[in-house]
């Protein structure tokens, strides 16, 4: 039976979404503002929270109907055979979202909603789910439009790009899925050198060695659909254990370079590769970006420098990224540089002319991944040679 689900993913990655879900025999991809909405059965479920590296949810619609008010919502939530999906002893949260809907109150809402789910655990002889904010069993989701209402109950628990293996939140830290989509826009691959030379905890290179190693993103990681009532144990593990098989080993001279000024950043982008068990894949070194030497003759340059709005964050920055475009002509011809940033003067303060500006968020933040091709000679050969960017 096909049933319909949405992934969200950061804006900007949409499209490559739908591709990377064709490839994991997703039905029907439509790309949506902010996700991708796909058909297929209740086992495609497992397979793309497990490969997905793109996603930040899969989430399961089991219901949309319209609606013009809260009592509407609470007896679209209440018609719903509950107790089919999860166990009363299973704790619960409601998330609702909206854009354009009539009603004054989404937090009154949600309670409705919650409510309704409750009650009808109630209706049908069990206890009513306690309700846990922090660490739900499970969560249901739901979305307003201005005549539309969706509920979703999602299947992953933890958002996917919370792969495990890093184990602080660092501020403002580039999320997985994120940088797993820059390399994809970028166009690399594991037989291109990779550089990132202000790797910070090395998110993007870590990323990158999961790609090259075949290793599924949430391989070891567990998921919210092993909570609800139509789990499928051996299926899951059938799954989980073909793409244990899939993982390469690490080769002997890896292609991928993570560096930065900071040893104490250096070493935990070493900790979380190790927990990724990646490590093998890269080269860890500390190193001024200043002063970066190419470490092949070809390849990619990635990296997310860092931006701020405080003054001397501006100042700091402003010495900077001269810096960057005078390492990128000297050392770096022959090789396509990409930087990741919120700060929209970057192509004009590191003086070159960007052959891409693809428009990205991270989070709230509008950004661009501006893409260079470095050239032997003066910059102004670029043209020349921008049909590798077609």
């Amino acid at each position: 039976m096909s049933e319909t689900f949405f992934a969200p993913c950061p804006r900007g990655l949409e499209n490559i979404l739908a591709a990377e879900l064709i490839l994991l025999d997703a039905v029907a991809p439509q790309t949506l503002p902010g996700g991708v909405c796909f058909q297929g059965d209740l086992s495609l479920a497992y397979r793309v929270n497990l490969e997905s590296r793109l996603a930040s949810r899969i989430l399961w619609r089991i219901a949309q109907q319209p609606y013009q008010n809260e009592h509407d919502l609470y007896t679209i939530a209440y018609d719903i055979d509950w107790t089919r999906y999860f166990s009363a002893q299973r704790t619960l949260r409601v998330d609702l979202t909206a854009t354009r809907s009539p009603l004054t109150s989404l937090s009154f809402t949600t309670l409705r909603i919650k409510d309704a789910i409750c009650d009808r655990f109630r209706a049908e002889g069990q206890l009513r789910p306690s309700i846990d904010k922090q660490s739900p069993d499970v969560r249901v989701y739901a979305y307003l439009s201005d005549k539309k209402a969706s509920l979703y109950l999602d299947t992953s628990g933890e958002a996917l790009f919370k792969r495990g293996y890093r184990k602080h939140s660092e501020e403002a830290p580039l999320r997985e899925n994120l940088a797993a989509g820059l390399l994809t826009l970028a166009g690399w691959g594991p037989d291109i050198a990779l550089l990132d030379p202000m790797c910070g905890s090395g998110t993007i290179a870590t990323e990158a060695a999961l790609i090259a190693a075949r290793q599924a993103p949430g391989l070891h990681r567990s998921f919210g659909f092993q909570k609800l009532n139509w789990f499928d144990g051996p299926t899951w593990q059938r799954l989980k254990q073909k793409a244990h098989d899939a993982v390469r080993p690490a080769p002997r001279t890896p292609m991928i370079f993570a560096s930065d000024v900071l040893e104490n950043a250096v070493e935990r982008a070493k900790d979380y590769a190790e927990n990724a068990n990646v490590a093998d894949w890269i080269t860890f070194s500390t190193a001024d970006v200043r002063w970066q030497e190419a470490p092949a003759s070809t390849g990619i340059w990635l990296s997310n420098p860092p931006y701020g709005v405080r003054l001397e964050d501006s100042e700091t920055l402003a010495a900077l990224y001269p810096a960057l475009g005078t390492t990128l002509k000297k050392h770096f011809a022959g090789w396509n540089a990409w930087f990741f940033s919120g700060d929209l003067q970057l192509p004009k303060l590191i003086g070159l002319k960007p052959e891409r500006r693809i428009p990205l968020f991270n989070g709230a933040l509008d950004c661009r991944l501006y893409g260079f091709k470095m050239v032997e000679g003066s910059m102004r050969r670029v043209k020349q040679v921008s049909e590798v960017f077609s």
